[in-house]
């Protein structure tokens, strides 16, 4: 059985020997036949430069290098596509996914479930952090279709059936964690305490996990449409009965002089309304904007794998 180990690289200068040194002993002890795929993502560091001494001391590890950053779900994606395994278990290159747990979750798939999810607890996180995550998780549990477990990440054993299904999934806009969920098969869940980064920082800034939460509203369901649809028709309902109710006071009681607070409430209001169905759609429509360009998914700039002939770098 053949184990393929993915992982995103991205400015992970710091952690990729201690990382390789992890996982060589881990897997070597238990005696497994495995490939580790290192995806860089564009790195600005020294991330390729060590990915190639590794790579050229172990045959076993291989090396994807993007020609600019891709983003983390085109550097797994590219793994996925690129791996031979019989499974292939995704980590992170910044040991905050301990490789100790790669024969646990071996032994579970040995069971016969095609997903090993491993589940973090939030110990030791920041509250500015883990505040806004629960709250994602309950945002986006109530607005999708698929349902996403607080703590379930990219760190995971999938079988080769699974693997076939996500990379038969040809979307531009990918939303990994929704995706692991939409395919379905059997799944095993075990859980593991948080670890903090070895070193560096995480290149997820607060912004960029505000864009990934509205991604994954997005990309599952079109329930912000139905949104949008429900608040203007409350809104015009709203507003006919306070046209009615304004015309049956003028009957009753003649004209008053207007109020300047109903006019500029109502206003600001209804443009905000507007303005806030406007950007929901637009997020639709930009979605499918991309979608119909058919650009790749990535660029392969270098990499130590014997492509077949005729086989394109870009996927």
């Amino acid at each position: 059985m053949l184990i393929s180990l993915i992982i995103p690289i991205y400015n992970e200068e710091k952690n990729i020997y201690k990382l390789a040194e992890t996982i060589q002993q881990t897997m070597d002890k238990h005696h497994y036949h495995y490939e580790v795929m290192l995806v860089n993502d564009g790195s600005k560091d020294r991330s390729l430069q060590l990915l190639k001494e590794i790579a050229s001391q172990h045959h076993n590890f291989k090396y994807i290098s993007f020609s600019r950053n891709f983003g983390k779900e085109a550097a797994m994606f590219a793994g996925l596509k690129n791996c031979s395994g019989d499974c292939a278990i995704i980590l992170d290159a910044d040991l905050q996914h301990p490789p100790e747990f790669i024969p646990e979750m071996i032994a579970a798939y040995q069971e016969g479930y095609d997903q090993v999810v491993m589940r973090r607890d939030r110990s030791g996180e920041h509250f500015l952090r883990k505040i806004p995550t629960q709250i994602f998780y309950k945002l986006i549990n109530s607005a999708v279709d698929v349902k996403l477990t607080d703590g379930e990440g990219d760190f995971r054993l999938i079988s080769r059936d699974v693997i076939d299904s996500i990379v038969s999934l040809e979307e531009y806009n990918r939303f990994s964690k929704g995706i692991f969920e939409w395919v379905g098969y059997s799944k095993k869940t075990i859980p593991f305490k948080n670890i903090q980064r070895e070193s560096g920082q995480s290149s997820f800034s607060s912004l960029k996990l505000i864009d990934y939460a509205i991604d994954g509203i997005i990309s599952y369901n079109n329930k912000p449409l139905r949104i949008c649809f429900y608040l203007g028709s409350i809104t015009m309902v709203l507003c006919l009965l306070y046209i009615l109710m304004t015309l049956i006071q003028i009957m009753t009681h003649g004209i008053d002089e207007p109020g300047y607070f109903t006019i500029i409430s109502s206003v600001l209001f209804l443009g905000a309304l507007q303005l806030f169905s406007l950007g929901i759609i637009g997020e639709y429509i930009g979605r499918i904007y991309f979608e119909t360009k058919k650009r790749p998914h990535y660029i392969i700039k270098d990499t130590n794998i014997e492509r077949s002939a005729g086989e394109s770098d870009e996927n």
